[in-house]
């Protein structure tokens, strides 16, 4: 922003008091002071120094309507000061001393506050030099003196409100910016939580409703080679398919419900026994073991196991070629621990596929620990063990301190007549 355009109003309101106070003066006919700023007043060359301001500002506006190039402000600078010494000179009232705030006051805006002080000092001088050419003896002159030092007092106050001024637009410039940023970040946060909800929708179909069509898929392949040969098998195989159809359809649900549905009251327990009846599969044997409380570990550490192991269980069916499987899960003070053990052919190589890298996010998230391991042993198979810290307890709030008083009473006996 330019120095004009800045203080435009600050001009116009001086530009307009020297007016009125010298065009009073010469009407007025109240002679003129041959110690001050020259001849007798010339009320024309008065009205053009201060038209000549007016049109000055009104063109800079006009021609840099955004902000005026370094040089050329220099170039209004000096000519704006050469007026003001103009008009001085011919205003007998000397009011139009004044104007020479407006030099520094402009810089300020314009170049700085080094460049302002010093216009001030060149402001100072101006004035000085003045008076030694047209008040002899101007250094032992008590209003002469008062003079300087009053326009000393107005140009300090000047490039201390320069400074505010400039300050209060450098805020608002800062607090534009910093509106801007924070508009960005809001965005920013917006699309990361858009993305954390699709990254959550996405693991629960894959690690819920991808668990369910597998045990479908090995139901139904289960009832397709036993309808000829024992078809109580194939039937059951049928209905275990249904239930697990259901049970898909349910997590579809539960997966696209807000967060505000409360939780189900069933213990992680009785979910995993519940996950290990339903995979219900003649060449994989699954073992259960939960020991310990699960009291003191919060909802998300359960999801986060019972998701696990529903993914676990769902690898070992599709890729290990396993015979046996166990789940062991146990609970102390420290920690919730998931070991799911299988005898299997091992990773044998094999990259991790989006499943196993959503389990990772899930625990990751809970605060836990993931590791996949290939068993050390003849018939291989893998270990998939997770640890997730159990919360320390929530610190009580202090009860706020009971005031009691006590007082103690003392019987003093009756004093009789004698």
């Amino acid at each position: 922003m330019s120095s004009s355009r800045t203080v435009s109003w600050v001009s116009s309101i001086l530009y307009g008091a020297v007016l009125v106070s010298g065009v009073y003066y010469d009407l007025a006919h109240l002679g003129h002071d041959p110690g001050r700023f020259g001849p007798l007043p010339s009320l024309a060359g008065l009205l053009a120094g201060i038209a000549s301001l007016f049109a000055l500002d009104l063109i800079e506006r006009r021609r840099h309507p955004v902000r005026t190039p370094p040089r050329t402000a220099v170039l209004l600078l000096c000519l704006r000061l050469l007026l003001f010494v103009t008009v001085a000179a011919l205003d007998g009232s000397g009011l139009s001393r004044i104007l020479l705030v407006l030099v520094p006051f402009t810089a300020y805006f314009a170049f700085g506050r080094k460049v302002s002080v010093a216009s001030a000092v060149v402001c100072v001088g101006v004035v000085i030099a003045g008076y030694r050419l047209t008040v002899p003896r101007w250094y032992a002159d008590p209003a002469t003196i008062s003079d300087l030092l009053m326009i000393c007092v107005g140009l300090v106050l000047t490039v201390t409100m320069a400074a505010v001024a400039v300050g209060e637009r450098e805020g608002r410039a800062r607090l534009e910016q910093a509106n801007i940023r924070l508009s960005a970040y809001a965005e920013q946060v917006a699309e990361l939580s858009a993305t954390a909800e699709r990254v959550r929708v996405a693991r629960d179909i894959h690690d819920g409703l991808g668990h369910h069509l597998t045990a479908i898929s090995v139901l139904l392949e289960k009832a397709a080679a036993f309808g000829d040969r024992d078809p109580a098998v194939a039937d059951q195989a049928l209905a275990d398919a249904r239930a697990s159809t259901r049970s898909a359809l349910e997590d579809v649900r539960r997966s696209v419900r807000t967060l505000r549905t409360p939780e189900s009251t069933r213990t992680l327990a009785e979910s995993l026994a519940d996950l290990v009846r339903n995979m219900d599969d003649p060449e994989l044997a699954i073992t259960l073991e939960v020991a310990g409380e699960e009291t003191g570990h919060d909802a998300k550490a359960r999801g986060t196991l019972y998701r696990a192991a529903q993914e676990a269980l769902t690898n070992v069916r599709r890729h290990a070629h396993a015979g046996r499987v166990s789940v062991r899960l146990t609970f102390d003070d420290e920690q919730a621990r998931l070991v799911v053990t299988d005898d299997g052919r091992g990773l044998g190589g094999r990259t991790e596929g989006f499943g196993l890298l959503g389990m990772r996010e899930r625990v990751h998230l809970a605060g836990g620990h993931l590791a996949l391991t290939n068993l050390d042993r003849p018939s291989t198979g893998t270990r998939l063990t997770i640890t997730i810290p159990r919360p320390p307890p929530p610190t009580p709030t202090p009860s706020p301190p009971t005031i009691t008083s006590a007082c103690t009473v003392v019987a003093v006996p009756s004093r009789g007549d004698g």
